[in-house]
Formats: structure tokens, sequence, C-alpha cells
């Protein structure tokens, strides 16, 4: 069986460079992982300001250009888009606006309407409603310490209207049938796991899904099933993808 190559779509406001951990533990199965850039947070890149901007679409077509690139260097081997929280997002906006890939994997990822979250989303529907629509008028980019920053205009006020309205920045002519694992953690308060549902039941087949919730009782000792820090410690998170992987392919 020949091994996937895994691209990893970064969560808003991380670098490439934080997911050598996640690579590293595919390594160990003899899988080939790459972490994309995330524009404005790698260092040859410009970040986010009045004269650099972008959107979902822009992303989502870093994506698709990486994408290509592995096709045309490993054109039989499978590709699986492995999305982290925004990188979710952004991955299944490539699966319904590009040529999908062979396989989808979400971690922490979520359909972020405010009405998933806690207290009725008053702190999330705030941000969204006046916290970035006010500081990317005033600063042309969503600075620091604001969740996100330094985030570009354009893609934070679509992420804003996501949050307030419930409708994503990509277009949705159907649902993704991709074979995807769709993983939600224990006690995520960034996406709590109505919102990790929801992502899965209204931009996927019910068919195309597997899902698994990461529990607290299930991490190993000096691991962490937190939002970003089960990053630094992916073994048990990784071991699961390629055990979902090998029962896909003997489902073919």
């Amino acid at each position: 069986m020949t091994s996937p190559i895994v691209l990893i779509a970064p969560a808003m406001a991380i670098g490439s460079g934080f997911y050598r951990p996640v690579t590293e533990a595919f390594a160990t199965h003899g899988w080939d992982a790459r972490a994309l850039g995330r524009r404005g947070f790698e260092r040859d890149q410009p970040r986010a300001g009045r004269a650099a901007d972008w959107s979902y679409d822009d992303e989502i077509g870093d994506i698709e250009a990486a994408v290509a690139v592995v096709r045309r260097e490993n054109p039989d081997r499978p590709v699986i888009l492995l999305g982290h929280s925004l990188g979710a997002q952004l991955a299944a906006g490539h699966e319904l606006t590009r040529t999908p890939v062979e396989g989808v994997v979400t971690v922490g990822g979520a359909y972020p309407f405010y009405r998933h979250f806690p207290h009725g989303g008053l702190l999330i529907a705030f941000m969204a409603g006046v916290i970035v629509p006010v500081a990317t008028a005033l600063f042309g980019h969503l600075p620091k310490p604001a969740f996100g920053g330094p985030g570009a205009r354009t893609l934070m006020r679509e992420w804003s209207r996501m949050v307030l309205t419930g409708t994503p920045p990509f277009d949705v002519p159907r649902q993704i049938d991709t074979p995807a694992l769709v993983i939600s953690l224990d006690h995520d308060r960034l996406s709590p796991t109505t919102a990790v549902d929801d992502l899965a039941g209204r931009l996927f087949t019910p068919t195309a899904v597997t899902r698994w919730h990461y529990r607290d009782q299930d991490v190993p000792d000096g691991a962490s099933n937190d939002h970003i820090n089960w990053v630094r410690s992916p073994q048990h998170v990784v071991d699961r993808i390629v055990d979902w992987w090998a029962q896909h392919e003997e489902r073919r």
C-alpha cells in the first residue's frame, strides 16, 4: 500500500514551524507530512497590514498550489489534507471549490457560528461584530493582542461574517464526499463539539465522515488534547489518522 502525503493547513496565527512534532510523528509510520505556510506568520512573508491583505480564497489557493506541486512530484501517491482549526475550514473550502484530494482530516475544526459557544456566544459575537470591524477599519488589519492578530482584514472580516451569520466565505455547491476523519477535542472552548459536529454535518456527506472525539481520559501521560498543545504531543492523534486511513484503504 502506497503511503499518502499529508499537507497540514495550520491554525489561525500559527506558522508552519510549530507543526514539526506532527511531521515527525508521521515519519515514525513512514509517512511524508509537510506543514504549509500560514500567510503573515512565516519568516519570509510580510505581516498583515494596510498594504498586505488577503482572503480565505487566497489561502485556499495556497493549498491548491501545494497540492499541485505534490501531485506533480508524486503522481502515484494519495494526498491527505490535515486542517487544524482555521485550517480545517480552509481544507473544506478547498474540497468544495478546487479539485478534491484523496482524504481530509480536521482537528479542532469547527463551524464557528456564535450560537455554538458558551454563554450564548456573546464573547465571540462581540469579537466578530465589534472588535474586528472597528480594528480593521482603524489599522487596516487586526493588530495584536486581538485573537488572530496580526490578521489580514479581509480574512478576519470573512471569519467574522461566518461567526455572526453562519455563512461560510466560500461557495458550498454540494456536500464534500472526500473521505474525512473529523476530530474534536474534549472541553475545547475554541472549537466546541457542537461546532465540530456542525462542520461535519453541514459541509460533508454523512457517509464520508468518520468521527473521533479525543477524550481527556484517553490522553497518554505527558501528552495533551488542548486545542493548540495537542500539536506538541501529537502521536496519539497521528496514530489514529494512520489507522483510519488503513481502514479506509481496506474497504476500497
